[in-house]
């Protein structure tokens, strides 16, 4: 079992470091822009142990279910990455927008928001037109003449289904977080035995 991080310096930090590598390397350039909410960059430290057991149970908690995967802000950040080499990036843009949406409380604030997400994934031709039914897309467009926090719900909720049963399956069976899932179930055994001892003062 190890006492000192000093006494292993070819398992536990060597392996962290090269966990953290993997991470990098999986979500390159994968930052969502500010107008669907932000998401942020990995949240990983090689420094402490907890945190990296925190993480690495983060990571395999992504296969337990498609909750878990976007409760996590890594996991949305991995997921985001996975959809852009698809280019399908649109549907979790969409459901990321809804739920900032959401959040607003501004009447005014609520209907101009309501328009931009409109007019950016919803309208025929929009930049980042999701996919979705003709008729869901005209309940929406309805839904927008009295905008409410609840008026994208029917075509969020499609492409949240959507993004289930395809996209994230197939994200499950990427190499890329294949193996990632094994670096972080390599790394979470003998980051949970390593530990800093601390010198004691008599």
């Amino acid at each position: 079992m190890c006492r000192t991080l000093a006494a292993f310096p070819n398992t536990c930090l060597e392996r962290a470091k090269e966990f953290k590598t993997r991470l990098g390397i999986f979500l390159h350039k994968s930052d969502l822009g500010s107008n669907t909410g932000s998401i942020g960059k990995f949240e990983w430290s090689s420094k402490h142990g907890k945190e990296n057991r925190n993480f690495s149970e983060d990571v395999l908690g992504w296969r337990e279910s498609f909750d878990l995967l976007l409760s996590s802000k890594n996991g949305v950040a991995a997921f985001h990455a996975f959809l852009k080499t698809e280019f399908s990036e649109e549907n979790l843009e969409f459901w990321l927008a809804c739920e900032e949406f959401k959040k607003i409380r501004s009447a005014t604030k609520l209907a101009s928001r309501a328009h931009r997400i409109f007019e950016e994934f919803i309208c025929s031709e929009a930049p980042k037109e999701v996919n979705i039914d003709h008729e869901t897309r005209e309940l929406t467009r309805m839904n927008l003449q009295a905008a409410t926090a609840t008026c994208f719900d029917t075509a969020q909720g499609k492409t949240r289904t959507l993004m289930e049963k395809d996209s994230y399956p197939r994200f499950l069976k990427s190499p890329a977080y294949r193996d990632l899932a094994a670096q972080a179930s390599a790394a979470s055994a003998p980051l949970s035995s390593c530990s800093v001892a601390e010198p004691s003062h008599t």
